[in-house]
């Protein structure tokens, strides 16, 4: 099993486009991914479940993966979700 720890630095936080593209690109691997926020842990898989979570900016997130590609599939996802920004975010940078 492998485990990392992320904030959401998204200033939308994670809505529909950035879950979409979260969940396609977990959908890739074969482990089985999980993200854990809010007191709840879901299926990183399930749109209807990452969206249901309502990743708001500045929220820690913790993501779990068990399976052959556990250790690609957290460092890609982890990535990928420091990568969304708002054209706003990136003025800042």
């Amino acid at each position: 099993m492998t485990k990392d720890t992320f904030i959401i630095e998204n200033s939308t936080g994670i809505h529909a486009r950035p879950a979409s593209e979260f969940v396609k690109t977990a959908g890739k691997f074969k482990s089985k991914i999980e993200l854990t926020a809010k007191g709840r842990t879901i299926d990183a898989k399930s749109i209807i479940m990452v969206m249901g979570l309502g990743l708001t900016k500045d929220t820690e997130v913790v993501i779990t993966a068990d399976g052959a590609d556990e250790k690609t599939a957290v460092k890609e996802l982890v990535a990928l979700a420091h990568s969304f920004k708002t054209a706003e975010d990136k003025k800042k940078e």
